[in-house]
Parts: C-alpha cells; structure tokens; sequence
C-alpha cells in the first residue's frame, strides 16, 4: 500500500472522528431535552397560559404534569418574528442587491463595514438599543419593541446571505438579459432574484431561527405577558422569556425542558426547511 493511500486513510478515519466528537454534545442535548420535556407536552401545553406557582407546586407533590402551557409565549413569538420578518426581509434584500451590484462604492464600503459591525453587536446590547428608540419614547415595552429588536439582529444575516447569493450567480445570466433589451430594473426583479430563490429563502429561515431563541433583547422591549396578547402596543410574552421566567421558579422545572424542547423543534424544522430549499433551488 502506497503512502498517499495510507495518508489518505489517516485523514479519513481523523476527519470522521472529529465529525463523530462534535455530534457527541449535540445528541446529548436532544435526548436530554427529549426524556425531561416530552411528558410536558399535550394539548393545554399549547393553547393555555403559563400556570401559576401554586398550581404548578399541587401538580408536583401529586406527581401530575403541571397544568398551563405556554399559549401566550407562542403568540407573542409568532406576532415579534412575523413583524421583524416584514421589516428585515425586504431591506436586507435590497441591500445584499446593492452590495453585490455595486461593491467598489463608497456607499458599498460603509453599509458593508456597518453590516460586519452590526452582525457582531451582542444582542443585549441591540436590546439596550431598541429600548432607547422604542421603549422610552412609547412610554411602554411592547411587541413592537421586541420586532425592532429581532429586526435588527436579522438584518445583517439577511444582507450577507443575499450578497453572496447573487455573487454566486453566473455573469452571463444578467449579460443576456440585457443583451435582450431588458432594463437593469427588470434584470434585478424578474431575472436575478428569481434565479437565487433558493439562497435568498434560505438565509431569511436561517435568520428567522437565529432570532427565535432571543431571550436579552427582548428583556428590554418585550418584558412579557401572562396572558394572551394580541396588542402590538403592550407588553408581550415569547417563548425564550417564558423559559427564562420558568427558571426562577422552581416549582416549574417541567416547563422548563418542555418549552426548550419545543423551541429547538422549532428551529429544527426550519433548519431542515432551509437545507431542504438550498438543494431543490442549487445555483448551477
């Protein structure tokens, strides 16, 4: 047997192992979240609110699952990432677009220096931020609050993906385009954009999951909510704050590895989703 074979093999059986290592804490989580959380979740888990410390204390001493669910943290998650998608979604295109159509510019240079800033701010800071812009003019924490926060965060991730999706795209694509009469506007919108569905789709799910699980930002915006809120002008509940919430009670453990189990299923669809889209909408 030759070296280069024999390096090869070495480099082979190196890689899967280090690949092996890193699934290693991954699968630990899941099952972790999956045995201590499952049990949790029924119906009530998802269309009543977070219960009380009473209740949730009578629940454990019987050996019952605790009453209540987290109703109020998945509207309030869904209202925030739904009005933070609405906001990030078109300016990070419109943005990645420009960077990539124009990358020489001044103008390019500042908002992709501002972008490579933004995108390494921690997102308590942003919070601090939101609650400067929104809070305190409003006089009042609210869902709106907590959407400009995850607007934010999202923004960046948006224009990055969109930016290197559009430069993966073949230059003869717009060439031909051109070639053919069409205006610069018309080539953006109706040939361009098209062709990096799959990119584009696929960055925006990836920044949806990414902002799902903030908890700091939304400490400073959303506060929370016991009940069901569907007033974008009041304080609002979300699953990470329920989570949060949950941990200062000990009564409510259960909740605790529930909500978590639910949210990373959560982000997992999406994940796949994501893949899933990339390889159906591939950039040949």
């Amino acid at each position: 047997m030759s070296r280069r074979i024999i390096k090869d093999k070495v480099a082979k059986i190196v890689v899967c192992l280090f690949s092996g290592l890193t699934v290693i804490p991954l699968a630990a989580i899941i099952w972790e979240l999956v045995k201590k959380g499952y049990h949790q979740i029924n119906w009530d888990f998802f269309t009543k609110v977070a219960p009380n410390t009473l209740d949730a204390m009578l629940a454990q001493r019987s050996g019952q699952i605790i009453p209540g669910g987290i109703a109020n943290g998945i509207t309030g998650t869904l209202i925030m990432v739904v009005m933070a998608a609405l906001l990030a979604v078109p300016c990070g295109l419109f943005a990645g677009v420009y960077l990539s159509e124009k990358p020489h510019t001044g103008f390019s240079k500042a908002v992709s220096f501002l972008t490579d800033l933004l995108q390494g701010v921690p997102s308590i800071i942003l919070g601090i931020i939101a609650y400067a812009w929104v809070v305190k003019p409003m006089g009042s924490y609210s869902a709106i609050a907590g959407s400009i926060a995850l607007f934010i965060m999202m923004l960046p991730l948006i224009v990055r993906s969109t930016e290197e999706t559009m430069k993966m795209l073949p230059s003869n694509l717009k060439e031909s385009a051109l070639a053919l009469g069409s205006s610069y506007r018309s080539v953006i919108l109706k040939v361009l954009l098209p062709s990096s569905f799959g990119g584009l789709f696929t960055g925006i799910l990836l920044a949806i999951s990414r902002v799902m699980g903030e908890t700091a930002p939304l400490m400073f915006t959303a506060l929370g909510s016991m009940q069901v809120n569907w007033d974008v002008t009041a304080p609002t509940n979300a699953i990470p704050l329920l989570i949060w919430q949950f941990y200062n009670d000990p009564n409510l453990v259960g909740m605790i590895w529930a909500s978590s189990l639910f949210i990373m299923i959560l982000i997992l669809i999406l994940n796949i989703t994501a893949s899933r889209v990339a390889r159906k909408w591939k950039i040949r």
